[in-house]
């Protein structure tokens, strides 16, 4: 199996386990979970320099997960990358176990930063970048954002402070899934052209379809060329991409499927997987 095909394979499965988790616990976020998995699976598995048998390693490189409501995307590539077993993930949100329902840095392995108010992770970020070029480390800094989280104003300002200190150790992928709590994004807070708006913050931008895997490794590529620079992924991606029945729904923003709807996406995901790997025989 050739390396897109793996990855292809893995965000497959890192669905399947995000969508159990959420219907185990009756609680959370299918939708941004399913859309980001792409992009998480390619940093994982193929870009970033980490160590599961060491989470604490001083020059890994770092993510922040700055839309911490998706956690169960983040859960699910942590325990197949092996930081844990996958059947933690059944903790998600249980007082039984410390998966919450955003990212614990403090409990849960592999995670670099604690995070859920919306907008603060970005700042989280820059911090760590630039942590980085003081301390003359080479480690790289990740982070993923939501189209909806955007309308915080502090992201503008991390923006701001990242083209300052010319951040090219930082890269941002920004999840572009149209939908957010309240709605569709035109309607709630346009926020367009989302690209020429990071361009004018003198950011490195690059748009792709954030569910082509080729598409973002040639990215995550690009980016590492840019040195003076910090880089926006901007990624053009489905909320609930994998469930058909989620997929560009926004009432899957934050609404667990029931034993029916689990049972249907669940064979959906599973035969997808199936495909993947007959595929890739």
């Amino acid at each position: 199996m050739d390396q897109i095909q793996s990855l292809k394979l893995t965000a497959a499965k890192a669905r399947l386990l995000a969508v159990d988790a959420i219907h185990e616990a009756k609680s959370g976020h299918p939708g941004g979970s399913l859309s980001c998995m792409d992009a998480l699976t390619a940093l994982y598995f193929h870009e970033m320099k980490i160590d599961p048998a060491n989470p604490a390693w001083e020059d890994r490189d770092r993510f922040v997960l700055s839309k911490g409501h998706c956690a169960p995307a983040l859960y699910a590539v942590l325990a197949l990358r092996g930081y844990y077993p996958e059947g933690d993930l059944k903790l998600l949100r249980s007082i039984k176990g410390h998966f919450s329902g955003h990212p614990d840095m403090v409990h849960i392995k592999g995670v670099d930063m604690s995070t859920g108010s919306l907008g603060q992770g970005l700042s989280c970020a820059v911090g760590m970048a630039l942590a980085a070029r003081t301390l003359k480390k080479d480690f790289r800094t990740y982070a993923m954002c939501g189209d909806g989280e955007i309308e915080e104003g502090q992201i503008w300002e991390a923006a701001m402070a990242a083209a300052k200190w010319k951040l090219g150790n930082l890269c941002v992928f920004l999840d572009n899934n149209g939908l957010q709590i309240d709605g569709p994004n035109d309607v709630v807070m346009p926020s367009a052209p989302l690209d020429k708006k990071f361009e004018a913050f003198n950011w490195n931008v690059i748009t792709i379809d954030g569910h082509d895997i080729a598409q973002i490794l040639d990215a995550l590529a690009e980016a590492r060329k840019c040195s003076e620079k910090p880089t926006l992924i901007l990624m053009k991606t489905v909320k609930g991409k994998g469930v058909s029945f989620m997929e560009d729904q926004v009432g899957w923003h934050g609404k667990a499927p029931d034993d029916e709807q689990f049972a249907a996406a669940k064979a959906e995901l599973e035969a997808a997987i199936a495909a993947l790997e007959e595929k890739g025989e």
